[in-house]
């Protein structure tokens, strides 16, 4: 199965994943109440800083499973193309851009992500 067979749902609407292939997609499983919550300033960043030239990010989250045997199957889809079994609970990213997927983990801040983004969206453009 192909990422982009998925869409994701939310409360109003269904995006559908195919509609985006041609965009950098930054998926995270995100917290309200952790130690991690600080990124949402790193993540609201990037977005203000690269959306305009084709980023999106999904934050979906942490009541969302993510291991285990009741995987949501947008995770499956991103682990098995990202190489990774079991990700960390909350704020660990994934980075997509058509078919290569890069897992980053919860403590990686955002902004570690930016050279990936900036290249993504260079091959992009």
């Amino acid at each position: 199965m192909s990422l982009f067979d998925l869409s994701v749902e939310q409360p109003a609407r269904s995006i559908p994943l195919k509609d985006l292939k041609d965009k950098t997609i930054l998926f995270v499983n995100v917290a309200s109440a952790c130690g991690l919550t600080p990124q949402y300033k790193g993540l609201q960043a990037l977005y203000d800083k690269y959306h305009s030239q084709g980023l999106e990010i999904f934050g979906f989250p942490c009541n969302a499973d993510v291991n285990g045997p009741t995987t949501q199957p947008i995770y499956k889809v991103l682990k098995e193309k990202a190489g990774v079994q079991d990700i960390d609970w909350n704020f660990s990213k994934f980075l997509v851009h058509g078919d290569e997927v890069k897992w980053f983990g919860a403590r990686t801040e955002p902004s570690a992500l930016e050279p990936e983004i900036e290249k993504y969206l260079k091959a992009a453009a």
